[in-house]
């Protein structure tokens, strides 16, 4: 069996929506326009002001951008199987769906522990702060979260692809490595212990620095007036509150493709997806958006700049018929 097979998709994970679909599929559809527009409304006004052009403003851009690679490499997917009659997807298509979900869910950890240093060289050392996260050093961590899930999980990726494909059932709402590698025609269980050791180069060493960052800011807050700790912290709260909502996401996902989930009513196993690819990349944008003073003034700007528009178009009309 060739990987031109179709693989169909669990029929009971879109039964529970069948009588529901279309309202379901304009929800999805809503939901990911949603996506769009925050992050690309982010990336604008960061875009537009250079006074905004600041190490953790670009890495909130650079999140953003992934956010929109994420869910435009599953949302859309999700709509049109939930439409179609039989629920199938390739597995040409499958397999590439699984590089878009595991790299993107790894560079949005690599891009989270760069700002969590970001903050930690911001707060720590605040002297040496421009000299240390420069422009030229922004670029290229931006680049390294970009580039390092893209080669590591490349190899992993590789062994999967070559496998045959003897069963046809996935009981998931899109395609995830290991579900898939239980429909190989022959057993492999050593892409189980690669995947686990993979889940380890892809997150620990970010994991690892990112609570290195938050005990060395806890370190020096501890010194610091408490207006000053306050002040400090607040800084932090955009990026805790993002980091903890995708680590929540993640480790719901990492559960339901290796431990038996069965016995878990199907509706909250939907949920449980759907947070993962649906819930950080609408609170991202709005986070960073919202939780920045700078950004926030901003965004205003251009909200009146794009109202008032229409006015001046007005008037101006008005004065030529004149």
């Amino acid at each position: 069996m060739d990987n031109e097979t179709i693989l169909t998709i669990t029929m009971s994970v879109y039964a529970v929506m069948e009588n529901y679909k279309y309202w379901l599929f304009i929800l999805f559809l809503l939901l990911y326009l949603t996506i769009i527009f925050l992050n690309v409304l982010l990336i604008t006004v960061v875009h537009q002001n250079k006074k905004l052009h600041q190490p953790m403003n670009v890495f909130s851009c650079v999140l953003s951008i992934n956010e929109i690679y994420g869910s435009t490499a599953l949302l859309p997917t999700i709509m049109a199987v939930l439409l179609s009659e039989r629920h199938e997807i390739t597995v040409k298509w499958c397999i590439a769906q699984i590089y878009f979900l595991h790299t993107y869910a790894s560079a949005e950890f690599c891009i989270l522990a760069a700002m969590g240093y970001d903050r930690y060289v911001a707060i720590c050392n605040p002297l040496q702060y421009h000299s240390i996260i420069s422009n030229s050093k922004t670029g290229k961590l931006a680049l390294l979260a970009a580039m390092y899930p893209a080669i590591v999980f490349g190899g992993f990726y590789s062994m999967t692809i070559r496998l045959r494909f003897c069963g046809k059932v996935l009981p998931k709402m899109y395609c995830v490595n290991m579900e898939l590698v239980k429909n190989s025609c022959s057993p492999a269980p050593y892409i189980s212990i690669v995947g686990l050791v993979l889940i380890l180069l892809l997150v620990l060493p970010q994991i690892l620095l990112i609570l290195f960052s938050y005990a060395q800011i806890s370190r020096v807050c501890r010194k610091l007036p408490r207006e000053s700790q306050r002040n400090a912290l607040k800084t932090c709260v955009p990026h805790l509150l993002s980091l903890t909502n995708f680590t929540i996401a993640s480790l719901f996902e990492i559960i339901q493709s290796r431990f038996n989930m069965t016995h878990i009513a199907i509706e909250a196993r939907i949920f449980l997806s759907l947070y993962f690819i649906i819930l950080p990349p609408i609170t991202n944008p709005v986070l960073y958006g919202l939780g920045t003073q700078m950004v926030r003034v901003n965004l205003l700007k251009l909200f009146v700049r794009y109202k008032m528009l229409p006015t001046l178009l007005a008037k101006a009309v008005a004065v030529a018929s004149v």
